[in-house]
């Protein structure tokens, strides 16, 4: 059994459904995320790893910084004012990356490059929140660079996951899909009206 989005075939139903349990908001999220991340990719869609790369590089810098602290050839007296800086440069440096966890990244889950052949000069950032004590899932689709002119209205979509697992916990993946596709679409629509 194969959903169609836009040319595009869903994963053979033949691989094992996907199973979360209902009790474990995170586990649920985590899926949920997991699948919408599956439905962009299936339009064509690069993941862009830019913002993933400069985290990795500051913690890189932060891993070097605490070693460096660590096995530097002098005792504590001598290597007071080494450690001092190097306190100084971790609490930056890790600062740093929280500033970048919370203004660039916030909830989202997948930031992609711009279609190959397209007009437009952005890709597409997913975002998902589950509040926590609520069955409503939210997932938004927005350019991933809003201060573009090409950049799009964002349009979101919130319903309860009771729509989309049955009652065991498997996910019912060709109505998740379907919604996802749908949202895409209309964000795809947007884009021509801006026209």
């Amino acid at each position: 059994m194969a959903a169609k989005g836009s040319g595009k075939d869903k994963p053979a139903a033949s691989a094992a459904p996907k199973k979360a349990n209902l009790l474990d908001p995170h586990a649920i999220k985590h899926l949920l995320d997991e699948t919408a991340s599956e439905v962009v990719f299936s339009r064509g869609y690069a993941e862009n790893v830019t913002l993933s790369n400069v985290k990795m590089v500051i913690g890189i810098i932060i891993i070097s910084i605490a070693l460096a602290a660590q096995f530097y050839p002098k005792k504590f007296p001598e290597n007071r004012n080494f450690l001092i800086i190097c306190i100084v440069l971790y609490v930056i440096f890790n600062g740093l990356l929280q500033f970048i966890v919370y203004t660039k990244e916030k909830n989202t889950i997948l930031s992609t490059n711009p279609l190959p052949g397209s007009f437009t000069s952005t890709g597409l950032a997913i975002s998902s929140k589950l509040p926590r004590c609520s069955d409503m899932y939210t997932i938004c689709i927005s350019s991933s660079d809003p201060e573009s002119i090409s950049a799009n209205p964002p349009v979101e979509l919130t319903k309860s996951v009771t729509k989309w697992f049955t009652k065991d916990g498997i996910l019912v993946e060709g109505l998740f899909w379907k919604d996802v596709e749908k949202l895409i679409d209309d964000y795809s629509n947007e884009s021509r009206k801006a026209k």
